[in-house]
């Protein structure tokens, strides 16, 4: 994976070339002093009684004119992202543990809650590899998407190698969706004719991922596009399956179609880890040695008096 590849899967370089296939979107420049905002922890204001913090917002104005302006203009209410991602790994934050946003509020509530966000605010092109080239300059902007209601269950994750789609996975693979497994004739074909009818050959690489939603009526409809590499998530491949080829071309002529069969191999979300503290994940998984050596003797030390426990 290139920087370029990164580069050409910004929202606001393919949404021209496919506008006719996805939800109706708004673009709007990033301020600086957002970005600053977005990255900083805030600022703690001690109360009266010195017994509770609250976190002080800058004010934004003119942005905020501009994003209300663009929010009543889809609908009045949005799913935002930036370049490339959205914040999905933090939807658990807000009230109705929903990507749905009303005003600008709730989007920095979101966005200084994702992970994903600030890896695109900071490390866009880390898993490239081209690393000794210099970034790329890049204009952030935050991309408001009309608010649709999709049903899990309809979205798809599609992989390009050299322009030919190789692999189709169910996108909410951690639930067993009855209908895919009646329907999976039907999905396949449809997206195949959406892929070669509006897809190939239009976009600016040979090798890329994209998403699609096949609504109730059957039709299909473009929602992102991400680059062909570890930075995109294989879902129910593999990456080295989906780079050799091998094994997929076996499986069947045209793209092989992958999805959860049966209720049994339903699984948790991935994005379940995001919603404790970072150290606790570590400490659970033996992923941080150190951590959990540091723990283990405060655990153990004589000196330490409070009884430290777990609950689920």
């Amino acid at each position: 994976m290139k920087k370029e590849q990164v580069v050409n899967c910004q929202f606001s370089v393919w949404y021209p070339i496919f506008k006719k296939h996805t939800i109706k979107s708004l673009i709007l420049p990033l301020p600086q002093n957002v970005i600053d905002y977005l990255l900083d922890d805030g600022t703690l204001v001690w109360s009266d009684d010195e017994t509770t913090t609250t976190v002080t917002a800058p004010e934004f104005p003119e942005f905020t004119s501009k994003v209300l302006e663009a929010i009543n203009a889809l609908g009045g209410r949005v799913f935002p992202k930036l370049n490339w991602s959205a914040p999905r790994d933090a939807n658990w934050i807000a009230l109705n543990s929903s990507l749905q946003c009303n005003s600008l509020s709730d989007i920095f509530l979101l966005f200084k809650s994702s992970d994903f966000i600030t890896h695109d605010l900071t490390q866009p092109f880390l898993q490239c590899s081209d690393q000794d080239s210099p970034d790329p300059a890049i204009n952030y902007e935050l991309v408001l998407r009309k608010w649709s209601e999709l049903i899990p269950g309809g979205e798809f994750r599609c992989f390009v190698k050299e322009n030919k789609l190789i692999a189709i996975s169910q996108r909410d693979y951690t639930q067993y969706y009855q209908h895919i497994l009646k329907q999976e004739p039907q999905i396949c074909q449809a997206i195949q004719e959406f892929f070669s009818q509006h897809i190939q050959y239009n976009f600016l690489d040979e090798d890329f991922v994209f998403d699609v939603y096949r609504d109730s009526q059957g039709r299909v409809w473009l929602i992102d596009l991400n680059p062909f590499g570890e930075v995109t998530d294989s879902l129910l491949f593999s990456w080295d399956e989906l780079t050799s080829g091998e094994e997929i071309a076996q499986e069947q002529e045209g793209p092989a179609f992958r999805y959860t069969t049966s209720e049994v191999t339903v699984q948790p979300s991935p994005c379940l880890s995001y919603r404790i503290p970072r150290d606790f994940v570590d400490l659970s998984t033996g992923e941080d040695a150190y951590k959990l050596i540091d723990f283990l003797k405060l655990v153990c030390s004589p000196a330490s008096t409070p009884e430290v426990t777990f609950s689920s």
